[in-house]
């Protein structure tokens, strides 16, 4: 029996489809509010005819927050796939993240040696490999602190993973740049693809890492397969400009592109009036300091170590973004 966590997100829901259709049992933990209809979509997305697949997920009500539900869950578990996490730049968020990313992740390494599990896989984030100042950032590159806040509680919860894995827990650490996928237009790069539709001006002018999402769940599966541990791999399958990535997705949804650099003056003055209009209308911030330096910074993360690895063969992320796009307009037209 598999177990995963996080299975109504973005890399979790994708998983769930890709374990079951292949004929694999599995337990998925969702917090009781949660809500399962972006799942069921995310489903239909791959076939009209794969309601009988999201029917065959084994949903337990439980958090990685409360140990006795997620003790439950670990129950007759042999392999588990931690996907759960809260992504946010916001530093208001940081104890909520320090909560769920941290001290969660901590509760999941210490079920799977309690239960002494088989094999567990942890999604990270590229946000928590260093930034190298020569050609290419691999797993290597040496990580420094920084004002990003996710960033941070992520690359915690990676020590919690080395932990395990000091303690006999055969885990592997995947750290996947921005995931192109559907499903999820509120969040994530999903947000992107909303915010786009809309028409927009500005462009950032950084430069990343991006992957489908259906070459995350692959690599994540076959490193489990082939039992990989002990190790982490950045899983980036391009790196694109923030500009490139923003008139790619404005022409497959057949909107005019940005024309504009929002360089990082401009995204100060933006965020100083997103302040401003926040106190006076009540509502949560839209923009941040840590999301600013990451939109105008530039890496080049290396997949050279997965590729080797399992000899690796990557989704264009332009052939991803149009499936996106898509899907996008199928839901929305």
């Amino acid at each position: 029996m598999i177990l995963v966590t996080g299975g109504t997100g973005l890399v979790g829901c994708n998983l769930l489809y890709f374990l079951i259709s292949n004929n694999k049992k599995v337990i998925a933990l969702k917090r009781s509010s949660s809500n399962i209809e972006n799942v069921k979509k995310v489903f239909l997305s791959y076939s009209k005819n794969d309601l009988k697949l999201f029917n065959r997920i084994n949903w337990i009500d439980g958090d990685i927050n409360d140990l006795e539900s997620l003790s439950n869950a670990f129950k007759n578990v042999s392999e588990v796939y931690h996907c759960a996490a809260f992504i946010s730049f916001d530093k208001n968020d940081l104890k909520s993240m320090q909560k769920i990313n941290v001290e969660g992740t901590a509760n999941v390494i210490n079920c799977a040696i309690d239960y002494k599990i088989k094999k567990l896989c942890y999604v990270s984030t590229i946000a928590a490999i260093g930034l190298s100042t020569s050609k290419f950032t691999d797993e290597n590159t040496e990580w420094i602190d920084n004002k990003n806040p996710y960033s941070k509680t992520k690359k915690n919860a990676e020590m919690e993973v080395w932990r395990g894995i000091s303690e006999g827990l055969n885990a592997v650490i995947v750290n996947p740049g921005v995931i192109v996928g559907s499903g999820f237009w509120k969040r994530g790069s999903g947000a992107f693809f909303t915010q786009i539709s809309r028409g927009m001006n500005y462009y950032p002018v950084g430069k990343t890492g991006f992957i489908c999402v259906k070459d995350v769940v692959k690599i994540m599966y076959e490193l489990m397969d082939k039992n990989i541990f002990s190790e982490r791999f950045i899983l980036v399958a391009e790196n694109w400009t923030f500009k490139k990535f923003f008139i790619k997705v404005s022409n497959s949804l057949n909107i005019n592109p940005p024309k504009k650099k929002a360089g990082k003056i401009l995204m100060e003055i933006a965020l100083v009036y997103d302040f401003i209009i926040s106190k006076i209308k009540g509502k949560r911030r839209r923009l941040n300091r840590a999301s600013i330096e990451s939109s105008n910074s530039s890496a080049n993360y290396s997949n050279s170590k997965i590729s080797s690895k399992l000899n690796y063969k990557f989704k264009k992320i332009e052939k991803s973004i149009e499936e996106t796009c898509q899907i996008f307009k199928n839901q929305f037209n």
